[in-house]
């Protein structure tokens, strides 16, 4: 990676973690309604990996913070924003909202509500890439908790029997809403759940996105070779609760001020002061920028764009006969 690569990095890390952070007082303001849930802190996960991969060629599906994906995957913040907002605008039309992005055209394949629904999604997308003779491969970032689901097992044990094109990525950020992963989890270290499948997998360091972008291209080219299923366990941590509702209080301070210190974007940006690459002055500029494009820019598109339009209640919808929707029912 060279140091071109690694300010752009910077530079989109640090977007994503203003992004979630205007986000964040968006929902405060009331302007962005139902489930939020926010990505600050684990920003190395998803741009460490999909920099191994081919954003917009491959494809990536998630679970419910999705927002950073996303954006990574190709899809424009500015819509993004618009569908947390609920706008016509949006990549889900306003209907989907914060946990329901989808933008197929940069095979974003969408963040799901279900707690360990885009296992077997994953494993459905890489069999159809197989029996296409494509040289994509499929992409599934989960959470930690999101392993206790049948859904895993089954998921995993089908894409070692046929010999799946998926990496599955997990962003162990220790919590699963408030329950740490010692009192809920026999196998702390998730990478070793899959060695009863024959599942090639590693451990790496969230925190530092080179690290996590080598680690990424031995699975990524693992994977795209034909051998078969990868699965990879990044050690992360959200700095924020598990959605806006959560208080975040079970958690130790200490804990809290210990994994501060390895904030991806410092761990980064320090390197970058180090090796004479970077001024602390550029940093701030850069950062100066991001902010003024997020207001002015996106935060302006969101609002100003159109509310979904009422006589379209039932557009993508299955309501046809739904007797509640057509007033049959008193």
């Amino acid at each position: 990676m060279n140091v071109a690569d690694k300010k752009r990095l910077l530079r989109e890390m640090l977007f994503a973690r203003r992004f979630e952070e205007r986000c964040y007082e968006a929902y405060v303001e009331r302007k962005i309604g139902g489930f939020l849930h926010l990505y600050p802190g684990q920003e190395a996960c998803v741009h460490g990996v999909m920099e191994a991969a081919r954003p917009g060629y491959d494809y990536v599906i998630t679970g419910y913070r999705d927002h950073v994906h996303a954006i990574k995957c190709g899809t424009d913040p500015k819509v993004v924003m618009a569908e947390l907002f609920g706008k016509e605008t949006g990549c889900s039309k306003g209907r989907g909202g914060s946990m329901h992005l989808f933008d197929v055209e940069h095979r974003f394949m969408g963040g799901y509500a279900l707690v360990g629904g885009p296992f077997p999604l994953a494993g459905g997308m890489a069999k159809a890439i197989k029996m296409k003779g494509g040289d994509e491969i499929a992409i599934c970032f989960l959470g930690d908790a999101a392993n206790n689901q049948g859904t895993f097992h089954e998921s995993m044990n089908m894409a070692a029997l046929w010999n799946l094109p998926v990496l599955y990525v997990c962003e162990n950020n220790l919590y699963g809403i408030g329950t740490r992963i010692d009192r809920s989890t026999a196998v702390l270290d998730q990478y070793k759940r899959v060695c009863g499948y024959g599942i090639e997998a590693a451990q790496e360091d969230g925190q530092d996105v080179e690290k996590v972008y080598a680690a990424a291209k031995k699975a990524v080219d693992y994977v795209r070779s034909g051998k078969g299923p990868y699965f990879l366990e990044l050690l992360t941590y959200r700095y924020r609760g598990h959605s806006m509702s959560d208080s975040n209080a079970y958690r130790e301070k200490e804990e809290e001020r210990a994994w501060s210190k390895r904030d991806p974007i410092i761990i980064l940006r320090d390197r970058l002061i180090e090796s004479g690459d970077l001024t602390m002055d550029e940093y701030k500029q850069m950062d100066d920028e991001i902010l003024d494009e997020i207001e002015n820019e996106i935060i302006k598109f969101a609002e100003e764009s159109p509310e979904p339009k009422v006589e379209e209640l039932e557009k993508y919808v299955l309501a046809e006969n739904d007797p509640w929707v057509k007033g049959g029912v008193n």
